[in-house]
């Protein structure tokens, strides 16, 4: 096997997650949902809260839906490249037009953003299932955590970027800094990842198909005792790892008082340790095996949200934080390793469209947990400490997995 800096596909593969982070990061975590709630829509009686809300929710609930099923269509239709490079300009044209979004534009900038999460989100799917085609078994593990890792290089350089733009007063200037950003950086997945091989199916009679496969695949998972309780497993500590990303900023501000330069500098250390989480956890999880990586991981997540109980200092914050950056780089890459041992050759975008369908599902329950806790109690402390069942349910269903074993031996 080549290593990552000789093999074309391999390097073009963690340069797509290279590219996309920067939307993750400027579009969808920090930088223009608070540009979006506060100056475009206006946060009186929190509207802008409401309005952004309603975008996540649209366009994961589309994305979550819409994924299994486009995943059954491409792999019929033979055309998973040609899928992730039109839901990857979809998300580059509407990201760039969030520059002609002005002050009280709200459905336009509504809609645009439910657009580039669509195309962001969407384009996953088939980033995914080319890492069968572009590793061996042997290599999955370490290949899947490059990926992350790079991707998380791409949010800390994005992210300093649209800083130096704000500060410059030209924060409007970060949205198509980002598009170029996304384009230019994902252009080699576009010409080295495999081609879509042979001729395949027309897009109609691949539609048909695709449904009636992708009800087969859906079934025959749910009928597998390993594929639903990873599932099952993955579904309810995806939700854990989720909740702790919404909410950790709430927290911080709330409870602990940082300051939004404070919380930004928080979001670079999560990033920072999460990608050398993801590069130290890389050879071990194909040596040790993807699931037992995620069940160190998962011993991780419950402590850290067992510690931030008992935390008053901000200092002691950022240490509980970088923690969970280390678990975050190394759960993702990890988990995505272990269900890549699941999938039978020619299934790939099928079984990553379930995949992302569970992923994108399972923000339900940990918010409900913290904010039903955080309201009853008037104290947000608890609410984190409650999320650490997630991790416990999480980890003690997987124990319960037969597979995930060493891809090295």
């Amino acid at each position: 096997m080549k290593t990552i800096l000789s093999d074309k596909k391999i390097l073009s593969w963690c340069l797509f997650d290279f590219a996309n982070s920067s939307y993750s990061a400027v579009i969808a975590a920090v930088v223009f949902p608070v540009y979006y709630a506060t100056v475009i829509v206006g946060n009186e009686a929190n509207q802008g809260d409401l309005w952004w809300g309603r975008t996540v929710a649209l366009s994961m609930a589309f994305v979550a839906l819409s994924s299994p099923f486009l995943g059954g269509i491409s792999d019929f239709a033979r055309a998973k490249k040609k899928f992730l490079v039109v839901y990857t300009m979809l998300c580059v044209l509407a990201t760039a037009c969030l520059a002609l979004v002005d002050r009280g534009m709200v459905i336009t900038g509504f809609l645009l953003v439910v657009l580039a999460n669509i195309g962001m989100e969407g384009g996953i799917v088939f980033y995914n299932s080319f890492l069968n085609e572009i590793a061996d078994s042997e290599h999955q593990g370490r290949v899947s955590a490059w990926g992350y890792a790079t991707g998380y290089l791409g949010s800390i350089i994005s992210l300093l970027i649209a800083l130096w733009l704000i500060r410059a007063d030209h924060i409007t200037f970060a949205w198509p800094m980002v598009a170029v950003f996304f384009a230019v950086f994902s252009l080699p997945a576009f010409i080295f990842l495999p081609p879509d091989g042979g001729k395949g199916e027309r897009l109609a009679k691949a539609a048909r198909d695709g449904f009636a496969t992708t009800w087969r695949v859906l079934r025959r998972m749910w009928l597998d005792r390993d594929q639903r309780r990873f599932l099952l497993a993955y579904f309810l500590y995806e939700d854990g790892v989720n909740t702790v990303i919404v909410f950790s900023g709430i927290f911080a501000s709330t409870t602990l008082g940082f300051t939004s330069e404070q919380l930004i500098a928080l979001y670079l250390v999560v990033q920072v340790t999460a990608l050398a989480g993801a590069f130290l956890m890389a050879r071990p999880i194909d040596y040790w095996g993807p699931k037992k990586v995620v069940s160190l991981s998962l011993v991780l997540w419950v402590l850290v949200t067992t510690v931030v109980y008992f935390i008053y200092g901000k200092t002691f914050f950022f240490v509980a934080a970088s923690m969970a950056g280390l678990g975050l780089g190394t759960i993702q890459a990890a988990t995505r390793a272990l269900f890549t041992q699941f999938i039978p050759p020619g299934d790939e975008s099928k079984y990553f469209g379930v995949y992302s369908l569970v992923g994108k599902t399972s923000a339900v329950v940990g918010p409900m947990i913290f904010g039903t806790i955080s309201s009853l109690t008037q104290n947000q402390r608890p609410a984190v400490a409650a999320i650490s069942l997630l991790f416990i349910a999480g980890f003690v269903i997987l124990q319960t997995v037969r597979g995930g074993r060493a891809n090295v031996k």
